[in-house]
């Protein structure tokens, strides 16, 4: 009798803990998965499980198919901080198995298990002695990840715990596939409206760009008329005027250059998104290019926004730096995303650097290469976001963001047969690191 009890208690703790996950799935659902909310209820549904099956630790990761490997994503335990980030190959250990198979598993002796993956316990000191693990999928079935349960405190796991964790998992899975769906959504929605949008960019642009070239006519023919009249006027009176202009025509020649090109540059973008929406898509166009040149253009650009915010923007380049084969105008908007991106995380005082170099010996990506960093002095990304930064699942923290961002610059650096990686320390800052060919494959010397 008193087993039954403890049986009938067992399965109420397991169907609270169910309702409750389901609960706030719904609940978040409603208001709208994005990335933070998301974090935070995968991180409490595995709290919420670990709990109820009595386990000491626990982890959910992610997969991660560009770099074959499961990210632990989620980590409830005492070395959670140290585990939360890494990373292992997606067939190795017990996690790897399961995520390949598809099938859970009860691991009762770890030290008796072949395919235990002891490098992340020794790495941190965290002794392993039995283990449940399950696995993670999409709405199609598609493995997507693995749930995992450490050290159970009394006894060992049983079938009714990983009964749980499985729907557990499956519940992780769900909120998974509706954040990204609701992503999706949204950038359907984006998509749509980018038709009318782009049309009245265009209309609205026109005048800007025909009130830049009357102020500079005018303009013009004021400074001609000041030199016509200047040999008439006394001193100390003429002076004061001609220094007055000097200030002044710094100001002006900067002002309009930056009008100039970011005009150039939206009309180039909104025709590439009228074509997109179409879906004629063009391919790039690939030429020499001086590097130092774009850089420069796209600080020019920035600069009053960084001035506004307080931050420094800073070129580090070479006399030396090689040509390289690249599509200017969307270099250009790759650099201008990384920089804009950079500008309001980076602290009243900081700095954002560009700093390009370039090697022209060897084969890419070791040689053969220009490199494109654009390093901040920022507050850094936390871990659970570097993890998904440049891939497709990458989702905008941000307020109102859409992550489009990211994505720009992840295909462009894939349209020129590049790489791309991220280091970053929260409170100190990120750097972004590009590595493109100089010379297109077909046009290298065989």
């Amino acid at each position: 009798m008193e087993r039954l009890e403890e049986a009938l208690e067992q399965r109420n703790r397991q169907l609270a803990a169910v309702f409750q996950i389901t609960s706030a799935l719904y609940a978040r659902a409603k208001e709208g998965l994005r990335a933070p909310a998301l974090d935070e209820l995968l991180q409490e549904t595995l709290q919420v499980a670990l709990d109820v099956v009595n386990a000491d630790a626990g982890t959910l990761y992610l997969a991660n198919p560009e770099r074959q490997t499961l990210v632990l994503r989620y980590v409830v335990g005492e070395k959670a901080e140290q585990l939360q980030g890494m990373e292992i190959p997606d067939d190795k250990g017990v996690a790897g198995e399961v995520f390949r198979t598809g099938q859970a598993r009860i691991t009762a002796d770890v030290s008796q298990e072949s395919a235990y993956f002891a490098e992340v316990s020794q790495r941190v000191g965290y002794e392993a002695k039995n283990m449940v693990t399950v696995p993670l999928r999409d709405v199609e079935g598609k493995p997507i990840g693995v749930l995992q349960a450490l050290n159970k405190r009394e006894g060992n796991f049983t079938e009714h715990d990983l009964e749980l964790l499985t729907i557990v998992a499956t519940l992780a899975g769900t909120a998974i596939e509706t954040a990204r769906m609701q992503q999706e959504r949204q950038l359907a929605l984006i998509a749509r409206l980018l038709g009318n949008i782009t049309h009245d960019i265009k209309n609205m642009l026109s005048p800007v760009l025909l009130s830049t070239q009357t102020l500079r006519t005018f303009y013009d023919s004021f400074r001609d008329q000041f030199q016509y009249v200047s040999p008439f006027l006394e001193e100390p009176n003429r002076s004061l005027i001609q220094d007055a202009f000097r200030d002044f025509d710094g100001l002006f020649e900067e002002t309009m250059a930056i009008l100039y090109e970011s005009a150039e540059q939206l009309q180039r973008s909104v025709r590439e998104i009228a074509d997109a929406v179409k879906g004629a898509v063009s391919p790039p166009h690939f030429v020499p290019t001086s590097v130092n040149e774009v850089a420069e253009k796209v600080l020019l650009a920035l600069k009053p926004v960084a001035q506004q915010q307080g931050v420094e923007l800073k070129l580090d380049t070479t006399p030396d730096l090689p040509i390289a084969d690249v599509d200017p105008h969307r270099l250009y908007n790759a650099l201008y995303n990384l920089v804009n991106n950079a500008i309001p995380e980076t602290p009243l005082g900081g700095s954002v650097t560009v700093r390009l170099r370039g090697k022209v010996e060897g084969v890419f990506p070791e040689g053969n290469y220009l490199q494109i960093e654009v390093i901040d002095t920022g507050r850094g990304i936390p871990p659970e976001v570097l993890q998904t930064l440049f891939t497709g699942r990458a989702v905008s923290t941000k307020a109102g963001g859409t992550g489009l961002g990211t994505q720009i610059v992840k295909n462009v650096v894939e349209a020129h047969g590049g790489t791309i990686e991220v280091e970053s320390v929260v409170n100190k800052g990120t750097t972004v690191r590009i590595r493109l060919p100089l010379e297109r494959p077909e046009q290298q010397n065989p």
